[in-house]
């Protein structure tokens, strides 16, 4: 596929209409603090005890909190509570309340001390490993009997329950069960645990999750309700639209393959094959003990407000809701049935393609608590921080109750999230508001949610686990600002606004009276609360990358006021570009670039007949294909220009290069990059300056041949004017890491990232020491990222 020619993308601050927006809005949700005011400064620490909470006696997280409980009433200024650095392991959520709160127009900020990356876990560090079974090479360590977890976390990545693909072909689906008559698979027969054997079906946007009972007489029995319910409805476990991978998981029998990993709660036995390299005797393994983390929120009656987090890692998590007998009965974007559904009896074949019976979950779908919940809450923002290794979705902004430890859901307003990286996660990136309907009907006003900040994040490498989800979902909300986020390597769509398929719009659907929705639900004649959403200066590319029906900025059902400007769509899997779905009405497109996608603009307007109102205005494609026309349905199409050969205007230059994330944290200075498994750093070897000099591992002496700076444009520069390359601009496994002139090209840009990997822009694989060689002189080459440590790097000053 054709890359664009603008040689410097993504760095400089947006002139005009969307950096006008940003500003606006920040100065819609930013309120100043008197002037004069006296900052109170507490500290702690990992390792904090008693309660003085200074910087000499730094006391506990819980602690902390306490002392700023102590001071907050009357405040006179912000509290600030200064983490060290090192690892806050929990053993509960950290829970925020009213109580928690900054008053009197201060604010109570959580941050890490100067230097410092603290980090909050949820996750308990593995080790004393030690070798069970050589010939499969299985290392196992002791853990706490009664601990479970569907994630491990090694290296910094995250491993693969033991599981086993099998062709689909060979099982009979029945009421009950599952049939096989391939003797091959005889041995399920006998596999021990069998209740903790799981079917995971991945769909075309669906990844469902279905609990074994038994196996016995070659037929696997399941456990309901989750079979019922992950074998009726749309792209269903039994009858997908689209036939993606089968796997039998969890079992200790299928251990078998290198980065796999086997969990016994019973016995307290953790098993795992490492990756080629790894020595289990200092290899990093951590096991998540919590299902959430931080829980931000009050009531409607007293909220949360006035806090924030800065400069803090959150981590370790793993949500257990797919392992209870609801299994994961996937609908979209996290959503799922739980609970026991009437059905037809012949729901095999009646019901695989929708039936009245199936609407009747629809308006009762739970949604995926995330790992770092907000609810009932306003004035509360993170930024500066990273979001990884995370079991399910990482942060949810009022989401309906049910995904919701506080048990009060909806509810947020001036929420910001920003300047942080959100990475490396078995679920979504950001989810706001709820599915169900006091989300978008609300029984009470204080439910909106409002004026919601996502901005300049970066978002990648998501949907590890559960692969129908997007970096940033937006459903019922009123007035949210996604701007200038970078989005990549997602499974399936980029950025999402919008839900609901127009079924609860004013007027509802007749496709969905059809259907019969509306026998369990109103017909609703006021709109929802979803309106003057925006998606401004983004910058998606390399989505869509395992599932179907999907695109780079996708949308669902009426949102007057919506906003689709400026944004920067590259590679979709042949996907769309923008993808107006069911029910969606009066969004505004303009101005947004969409390069080597699929059909660049469509419309779902089979079965919905409430659709339309589009503007559609000055966009640039590499494409001519699209269903949106001028005066169809009330759209206003005009001004939309086809691209060949990369000859892009100057209009669509400065968007490119603009999209995307502006003045994050200050780049690195003169760092060293030191390779976590060789101690080594990152060098040019004998000094030299000539263009095609590969890089290569060596002692650290500081020397300026290993001092390397990050630049505005993402560049890894040495010696002030030479740049870390991709040989031949190369995006396959072994391409030499090179210096040559800095030119701004994509196969010299690198993400840093949260997880230690650092990778290259255009191909999206690692930076390697060649053959996980740890000696002087190995070579630094691009390899497909494996989470092995030869691929992680710190930068030390």
């Amino acid at each position: 596929m054709s890359v664009p020619s603008s040689p410097r993308r993504h760095r400089q601050v947006l002139a005009g209409v969307a950096s006008a927006t940003v500003a606006a809005a920040a100065a819609v949700f930013v309120s100043a603090a008197p002037a004069a005011a006296a900052t109170t400064t507490l500290y702690a620490s990992p390792s904090g005890s008693g309660t003085t909470c200074s910087a000499s006696q730094p006391c506990s997280l819980t602690e902390a909190q306490n002392a700023v409980r102590s001071r907050n009433a009357a405040m006179s200024g912000d509290i600030v509570v200064e983490l060290a650095d090192g690892v806050y392991r929990l053993s509960a959520p950290f829970r925020l309340t009213a109580a928690d709160s900054g008053n009197n127009g201060y604010t109570v900020t959580w941050r890490a001390a100067a230097s410092a990356r603290p980090v909050i876990s949820g996750a308990r560090a593995v080790t004393g490993w030690s070798l069970v079974d050589s010939g499969k090479n299985i290392w196992r360590a002791n853990v706490p009997a009664g601990l479970d977890s569907r994630q491990l976390y090694v290296n910094g990545a995250v491993a693969t329950r033991a599981r086993t693909a099998v062709n689909r072909a060979d099982f009979t689906f029945t009421t009950s069960g599952l049939r096989f008559s391939n003797s091959a698979l005889s041995y399920l027969n006998n596999l021990g645990n069998q209740n903790r054997v799981e079917v995971e079906s991945v769909g075309s946007f669906t990844d469902r999750y279905s609990p074994v009972q038994s196996i016995s007489g070659n037929f696997l029995t399941m456990q309901q309700p989750a079979w019922n319910n992950n074998t009726f409805g749309f792209d269903t476990l039994s009858q997908p639209h689209r036939a993606g991978p089968f796997y039998l998981t969890n079992a200790y029998e299928f251990l078998d393959a290198p980065g796999e990993w086997y969990l016994n709660p019973g016995s307290g036995q953790l098993n795992y094959i490492p990756l080629a390299g790894q020595n289990m005797s200092n290899v990093s393994v951590e096991l998540p003990q919590l299902q959430s983390l931080v829980n931000v929120g009050g009531t409607y009656d007293a909220p949360a407000h006035h806090i924030s987090f800065s400069g803090i890692t959150f981590t370790g998590t793993s949500w257990l809701g797919p392992s209870s007998s609801n299994g994961f009965a996937d609908q979209q974007t996290g959503a799922h049935i739980t609970g026991t559904w009437a059905r037809p009896a012949d729901a095999l074949t009646s019901c695989q393609a929708g039936c009245p019976q199936f609407e009747a979950t629809r308006p009762h779908w739970n949604q995926m608590p995330a790992a770092v919940q907000v609810s009932a809450a306003n004035t509360i923002t993170f930024s500066d921080s990273q979001f990884v290794n995370l079991g399910q979705t990482a942060i949810g902004i009022g989401n309906d109750a049910n995904a919701h430890a506080s048990g009060v859901g909806l509810g947020t307003s001036n929420i910001t999230v920003t300047r942080s990286e959100i990475a490396r996660n078995s679920a979504g990136g950001i989810v706001v508001g709820g599915v169900r309907a006091d989300a978008h009907h609300p029984a009470d006003q204080r439910m909106v949610n409002r004026n919601i900040t996502i901005s300049n994040n970066r978002v990648h490498d998501l949907g590890l686990e559960y692969r129908g989800v997007v970096s940033i979902l937006t459903t019922y909300v009123s007035t949210a600002l996604v701007s200038h986020n970078e989005v990549y390597n997602m499974p399936y769509t980029g950025l999402s606004v919008g839900y609901g398929w127009g079924a609860n719009d004013a007027g509802g659907s007749n496709h969905y009276a059809n259907r019969g929705l509306y026998n369990y639900q109103p017909r609703y004649t006021t709109a929802t609360t979803a309106s003057n959403n925006q998606v401004i200066g983004n910058y998606v590319h390399d989505v869509m990358q395992q599932m179907t029906d999907g695109g780079c900025i996708y949308t669902l059902s009426a949102n007057p006021g919506a906003t689709i400007n400026e944004n920067y769509c590259l590679r979709t899997n042949g996907w769309f570009g923008l993808y107006f779905d069911e029910g969606s009405r009066y969004y505004t497109a303009r101005n947004n670039v969409f390069s080597a996608t699929g059909t660049w603009a469509t419309a779902n307007y089979w079965y919905a007949e409430n659709m339309g109102n589009f503007t559609v205005t000055n966009n640039w494609s590499t494409n001519g294909s699209t269903n949106v026309t001028n005066g169809d349905r009330g759209n206003v199409v005009s001004g939309n220009v086809t691209v060949t050969n990369n000859n892009w205007p100057s209009g669509a230059q400065a968007v490119m290069a603009a999209a995307g994330v502006q003045g994050t944290n200050p780049p690195a200075q003169g760092v060293q990059i030191v390779g976590v498994q060789s101690g080594r750093c990152a060098e040019i070897g004998g000094s030299s300056t000539t263009n095609g000099t590969q890089a290569q591992l060596w002692d650290c002496t500081g020397a300026a041949n290993q001092r390397w700076t990050q630049t505005a444009s993402r560049q890894l520069m040495v010696y002030g004017t030479k740049c870390l390359d991709a040989s031949g601009q190369g995006t396959s496994n072994g391409t030499q890491v090179v210096i040559w002139d800095c030119n701004g090209q994509a196969n010299q840009q690198w993400n840093v990232n949260a997880n230690g990997t650092i990778t290259g822009v255009q191909s999206g694989l690692c930076l390697d020491a060649s053959g996980a060689g740890t000696a002087n002189g190995t070579k630094l080459i691009l390899w497909a990222c494996n989470g092995g440590s030869n691929q992680q790097w710190n930068l030390r000053s």
